[in-house]
Formats: C-alpha cells, sequence, structure tokens
C-alpha cells in the first residue's frame, strides 16, 4: 500500500506541477528522444495539434494516475496506464544509449508499477475495497 501511495503521490505532484507552469510543454523532451521511434516523438513536437494532445493526455493522465492510486480507485487500471505511460517515456531516451547503465528512475517506477497491479491492495485499503463491499452487500 505504501508503495501505491508514493507513486501516487509522485504522479499526481508531477501532474500538478506541470498544470501550473505557465507554458509548460512535452516538446524539450520530444525534441531530446534519441532511440526508437524519435523521429515519431520529433514529428509530435514540430506538430501543435498533436502536441498540445500529447501535452493534455500527459498533464491528465499523470494526475488521474496518481488520484486513482492515492485514493485506491480503479488502482490495477491506474496501474497499467502508468506502466504504459513510464514505458513510453522510458524508450524515447533509455540510459543505456548514452552509457553502459540499463537501470534508471523510469524503469523502477516502471516495475513498481507492475507490483501495483500484481498486488491490488486498494482492495484491502481504498475506495476499491467499499465498492467491492457496497456490491456484496447489495447482491447478498
Amino acid at each position: 500500500m505504501l508503495l501505491r501511495l508514493v507513486i501516487g503521490y509522485h504522479f499526481l505532484f508531477e501532474g500538478i506541477d506541470k498544470l501550473l507552469s505557465p507554458g509548460w510543454s512535452s516538446t524539450e523532451f520530444l525534441l531530446q528522444t534519441n532511440w526508437l521511434f524519435s523521429s515519431f516523438y520529433h514529428y509530435l513536437a514540430d506538430n501543435q495539434s498533436l502536441l498540445s494532445i500529447v501535452n493534455f493526455l500527459n498533464i491528465w493522465g499523470q494526475i488521474l494516475i496518481g488520484l486513482s492510486l492515492i485514493i485506491g480507485l480503479y488502482s490495477t487500471t491506474a496501474a497499467i496506464f502508468g506502466a504504459i505511460m513510464i514505458f513510453i517515456y522510458y524508450i524515447a531516451i533509455p540510459p543505456f544509449i548514452e552509457s553502459y547503465i540499463f537501470v534508471d528512475k523510469n524503469l523502477l517506477e516502471l516495475f513498481a508499477f507492475i507490483i501495483i497491479f500484481l498486488f491490488p491492495t486498494s482492495k484491502i485499503y481504498g475506495m476499491d475495497y467499499l465498492i467491492q463491499k457496497f456490491r456484496n452487500k447489495s447482491n447478498g
């Protein structure tokens, strides 16, 4: 449960920080990509319409995933989407392109999301537990 809360806090904080930062954009990140699909990421950075969609999805994805993990509501689904988001970050700028390092913070957070998915503590402590309890009471 503690892992779910910490990762949730991190995602919520990052999303809110981006939301409240005037002029924040994922352009710089997209232009720094240097591995698979880098030409696609560069295309996204150059296309203002697509860039605004990427920015929106990035900000609100982080906020919603963070909130979901913190309150324990649909946290397994949030863990899947969080893992996908972090995997996209990881393959965009992998650490092993410029050094011998394979593990970075994104890979660690990816494995944390996998653990959250495999051990759904929100069904013990969280809104998922309360929803399940309410459904069982209504059906029984």
